[in-house]
């Protein structure tokens, strides 16, 4: 016979299950725009096409943590099946994925496998012709998340500049991009050309890393338009329009599904002052700040964390905003647009216009200008413009993009 639990027991138990769903929220279930998406088998995964063309070769790998075959680091992987890795390259947050963003990352050497590291995130950002003499053949397997700002396309594109000034072939094992159905927002202007925005591209691209470097090849973005050998392991199983949950978080503050799929539009508040969650365990899916104090209900207070964000706007203080951990993410899948309602929201309600748009305020954000790649934007949201007026200044660059697109797709949208 089961025996009675005591009753403090009991409140106990309930107190802790309150505690949990208020640091990890459920997250809103999402419709898949299409089925199948357990058959997605990603180009890493598929060692029986590229395998054979390793044989022989020395072996360098451009990878971070989101770099597995299975639930396997792919540098571990590729060893242990014999591969000749002679070293690997490691991005932003480093090779295992467990530097903060923005921090310098140094040569090492992994001590798990005994292979060097050399820092693409310090000193240098792109392997020199010494780095690649002793390499055959370099590899890129880094998860992208689809949006001008996240800056792996601009490792990429680097490494791709490398291997062409080195005579190197460089093999993209490619994998989905989790906000392919998004083609959005202003495509850059160039005259705000930066680390978080190096090519003509809209704010969500929809493209996979391996169809933007066909297009960078194509276009001729690289320096002196030099053109990389590629070879590319293509998805199996994939098209642009399936949702996507990503196996591994692609970095320290993108560490939910939610955050992935609210990032093109939430990522717009690193140019204002706002915090947009870093200094939280949920960036990305809470925005405010302490001078919203008497506009919104819903709080959080930013600190700093290691391995995350050690010094985020208003550390210390409560902030008051929107709590978009359980938005419905169905509403941006059937709209394929990226909200600008939030941003334009709160600078309605803010008390303090003036700061809004305030690069000065914090060394960590951004000027608007280079976050969004439009100097109107600014202006706009400062005038009242109407959402359809903002969207109508992005064109004709948007559908010109979108045509110019189609000729590099590898899968279907």
């Amino acid at each position: 016979m089961m025996k009675k639990i005591p009753a403090f027991i009991s409140i106990g138990l309930i107190v802790l299950l309150l505690i949990t769903s208020y640091k990890n929220p459920p997250q809103q279930k999402v419709i898949a725009v299409s089925n199948k998406k357990d058959s997605i088998k990603t180009g890493a995964d598929q060692t029986e096409k590229y395998l054979p063309y390793l044989k022989g070769k020395r072996v360098a790998i451009l990878a971070n943590q989101t770099s597995i075959i299975g639930n396997r680091h792919l540098v571990d992987s590729l060893q242990a099946l014999g591969v000749n890795i002679v070293k690997v390259f490691g991005p932003e947050h480093g090779f295992r994925g467990n530097a903060s963003a923005g921090v310098e990352v140094s040569d090492e050497k992994d001590q798990k496998t005994g292979i060097p590291i050399i820092s693409l995130y310090g000193k240098k950002n792109k392997p020199t012709r010494e780095d690649l003499a002793d390499v055959d053949i370099v590899i890129y397997d880094v998860q992208d998340v689809g949006v001008r700002f996240y800056t792996n396309i601009n490792a990429l594109s680097r490494l791709m500049e490398a291997c062409a000034e080195s005579k190197k072939e460089l093999m993209i094992l490619d994998r989905p991009n989790p906000n392919a159905y998004l083609i959005d927002g202003p495509v850059l202007d160039m005259k705000y050309r930066s680390g978080i925005g190096m090519f003509p591209i809209p704010m969500s691209h929809g493209l996979t890393v391996a169809e933007f470097a066909k297009m960078a090849n194509g276009e001729g973005w690289l320096t002196n338009k030099v053109k990389c050998p590629l070879k590319i392991i293509p998805v199996a199983n994939y098209n642009h329009s399936m949702y996507y949950t990503l196996p591994v978080k692609p970095s320290p503050n993108l560490n939910t599904q939610q955050a992935i799929m609210l990032y093109p539009s939430t990522c717009m508040f690193e140019g204002v002052y706002v915090n947009h969650g870093r200094g939280t365990y949920f960036p990305f899916t809470v925005i405010g700040a302490p001078y919203f104090k008497d506009k919104y209900s819903f709080s959080f207070t930013p600190t700093g964390i290691k391995g995350m964000a050690e010094t985020p706007l208003f550390a210390d203080q409560v902030c008051y905003g929107l709590d978009l951990r359980t938005y419905d993410v169905n509403l941006l899948l059937k709209s394929k647009k990226i909200n600008l309602q939030w941003i334009m929201d709160l600078y309605k309600a803010s008390p303090q216009k003036e700061k809004f748009f305030d690069s000065k305020q914090s060394r960590e954000m951004n000027n608007i200008e280079i976050q969004i790649g439009s100097g109107l934007f600014r202006q706009q949201i400062i005038d009242g413009v109407s959402e359809e007026e903002i969207r109508k200044s992005w064109e004709p660059g948007l559908s010109n993009y979108k045509k110019m697109r189609k000729k590099y797709v590898i899968y279907k949208d």
